[in-house]
């Protein structure tokens, strides 16, 4: 399988970019798919877009495979889903790499407490946990993570 190409999310694939996050999501086991979720997060990619979201995709010779919403002023990591048939691939891994490229120094995100998953791996890959705190938009535990580029020695 070849690798997939990161590159900036076109307009006519929001929707599919939606469904891939709605995917992911579901395979945490903390949402059920349905058309009301996959709704709400069509919704809210244009939105996000319109406050900031610099959006990507990681093409497959067309397929989307997954989603990376940055939001670069804030130095904010804010989505990373990869679609289930693509998970445990090391597709998060390059999303992550690419990220760094874009915020070289220093950025921040969110986790859902209850994706132990997740903020297990961002851990691995050097994000420090700073606090907790509840979203009240949806009632989860966020736990809230920063990465600072390691400082070289000498």
């Amino acid at each position: 399988m070849s690798h997939p190409v990161i590159r900036p999310a076109r307009a006519d694939e929001y929707d599919e970019v939606a469904r891939v996050w709605m995917e992911s999501w579901v395979s945490t086991g903390l949402a059920e798919a349905s058309n009301f979720l996959l709704a709400n997060l069509r919704a809210r990619v244009r939105r996000e877009i319109e406050d900031g979201w610099t959006l990507f995709v990681a093409d497959d010779n067309g397929s989307i495979a997954a989603m990376l919403a940055l939001h670069l002023p804030k130095l904010y990591l804010d989505m990373l889903f990869v679609a289930p048939a693509y998970q445990g691939q090391s597709l998060g891994r390059q999303l992550l790499t690419f990220t760094r490229t874009q915020m070289p120094d220093e950025m921040y995100l969110r986790c859902v407490r209850e994706n132990e998953k997740a903020w297990r791996w961002y851990e691995r890959e050097g994000f420090v946990f700073e606090k907790e705190e509840i979203e009240p938009s949806n009632g989860f535990v966020m736990k809230h993570y920063r990465w600072k580029r390691p400082r070289l020695v000498g």
